[in-house]
């Protein structure tokens, strides 16, 4: 029977709705009002009317991906807002870099397989919520990461594909351990449906992966870093999942080598691996829809995408 497991890090925030953000931006304005004089120059730039700072006249990150900090100082609360300024993004030529920000960790339930029968039956609920998807006409989007075992000899192929991941909520990520169930026809009729978009950062490469390894074909695919190319405008980047998450999110994306290069064949994952897998999917997915509510850019011209000034106090939660 296949296992849910339960993770115990809660403070991951689930995206907010519109009655969030208009909540967030009335205690913003009463926050702006009784500011001390000190304070006005940083909340100013979200003072329209009279901000010093010039119209926009390039496209900027909506307002919803702004990150919010409630800060206790002397027993009374301060609220700050800053989104992610690009200026923290130059990593070149800078090999000591550490990420400023909090790590993301995948907070809902985590379901592991590792037999056939297991596999089948994750593969079963996730065709069905394909299907209620479709009667609710609504498109299904899944994140999709694989992982394997890699080699450190020259000459010697890596492993087959190991694990793969699958999220299409905030809610459940699903964990396959494949390299002991191999892909059952239900996996395989999933992975082939061309009605649900799986989406990742170069998720062509894991898709010719699989069927090197597996001869089955997922079909319908759509690329993180082109996406962003699209939707950010400039000069085009080869973007990681992790620079895109910090990018959009305000949070690090953790890649520990040990996790990450480690054994993906063992008998059973460790419950580092699952937490791993199942944020790596669950980040794509999420980033798929920040990304696709961004507006495109104007045709015909290679505007790049810029940030409010960096003169507010950092925060680390969405």
């Amino acid at each position: 029977m296949g296992s849910e497991v339960p993770n115990s890090d809660s403070g991951w925030d689930y995206p907010l709705t519109d009655e969030d953000l208009r909540a967030i931006d009335s205690a913003f304005a009463a926050a702006a009002a009784s500011a001390p004089p000190s304070k006005r120059h940083a909340l100013s730039y979200f003072d329209e009317e009279n901000s010093s700072v010039p119209p926009k006249t390039r496209r900027r990150l909506p307002d919803s991906l702004f990150v919010f900090q409630k800060q206790q100082n002397n027993n009374r609360s301060s609220l700050f807002f800053s989104p992610c300024s690009r200026n923290r993004f130059n990593r070149s030529g800078n090999n000591s870099y550490m990420s400023p920000f909090r790590e993301i960790k995948f907070g809902g339930r985590t379901k592991y397989s590792r037999t056939v029968e297991e596999v089948e039956r994750a593969a079963e609920e996730l065709l069905e919520f394909v299907e209620v998807k479709k009667r609710k006409e609504e498109q299904c989007i899944f994140g999709l990461d694989i992982e394997w075992r890699p080699t450190f000899r020259r000459g010697v192929a890596p492993g087959k594909a190991a694990v793969l991941q699958i999220c299409g909520e905030n809610s459940c990520c699903y964990v396959l351990h494949i390299i002991h169930s191999q892909i059952p026809k239900s996996l395989q009729r999933l992975l082939e449906d061309q009605t649900s978009i799986k989406v990742g950062v170069a998720i062509a490469n894991d898709a010719a992966k699989v069927s090197q390894d597996y001869n089955v074909s997922i079909k319908t695919l759509e690329d993180l870093s082109d996406l962003a190319n699209r939707k950010l405008g400039g000069e085009r980047k080869k973007w990681s999942l992790s620079t895109l998450t910090e990018m959009l999110t305000c949070r690090q994306l953790p890649k520990p080598k040990k996790i990450r290069l480690g054994n993906w064949e063992v008998a059973v994952l460790s419950q580092e691996q699952l937490n791993y897998a199942a944020t790596d999917a669950y980040v794509s997915w999420y980033l798929y829809q920040v990304l696709k509510n961004l507006p495109d850019p104007p045709e015909n011209k290679s505007e790049e995408i810029v940030v409010p000034p960096n003169d507010l106090i950092s925060s680390t939660s969405i």
